[in-house]
């Protein structure tokens, strides 16, 4: 039967360039994240995974309004979300990361209740008001408001 001998024991994870015995640099480092505005900026959260495409450098934000500059920091922290949930799935076991995990979630929460209260809702579960102000335009993506998507 094929590969009945133990000669032919293929290690197809180092092959690929994994080696699970010595960690990368930064899983030793005090802190291997970037902040969330940067992390959001380039897509990775994490010091020493990002490489640059052609060394191009990340686009900053500018936002033109008090609201837009809350919804930039929602989303940053909800990319930080995503991306330390991603590490969790493979590193459950790390205790720092869940807790800036649970950090982070705690911020978003706050800051999408902030943004609710002072701009309307930004998901359905935020529809508490009098009234139902889910179709109230304009919605946070859109710049002119009214029915041009429908």
């Amino acid at each position: 039967m094929l590969f009945e001998n133990d000669n032919y024991d293929i290690d197809i994870l180092s092959l690929a360039g994994f080696n699970f015995e010595n960690e990368p640099k930064y899983f030793n480092q005090t802190d291997p994240l970037v902040n969330t505005k940067e992390g959001f900026l380039r897509g990775n959260m994490f010091k020493n995974e990002y490489v640059p495409y052609k060394n191009m450098q990340p686009c900053m934000l500018k936002p033109s309004s008090e609201r837009e500059a809350l919804l930039f920091r929602i989303m940053e922290i909800d990319f930080a979300i995503n991306d330390l949930n991603l590490y969790l799935d493979l590193h459950p076991e790390d205790k720092n990361m869940y807790e800036k995990f649970k950090k982070y979630t705690q911020e978003c929460i706050e800051l999408k209740d902030q943004y609710a209260r002072m701009y309307g809702p930004l998901t359905l579960d935020q529809t508490m008001s009098n009234n139902y102000e889910w179709m109230k335009n304009p919605w946070p993506w859109d710049k002119r408001g009214g029915s041009m998507y429908v």
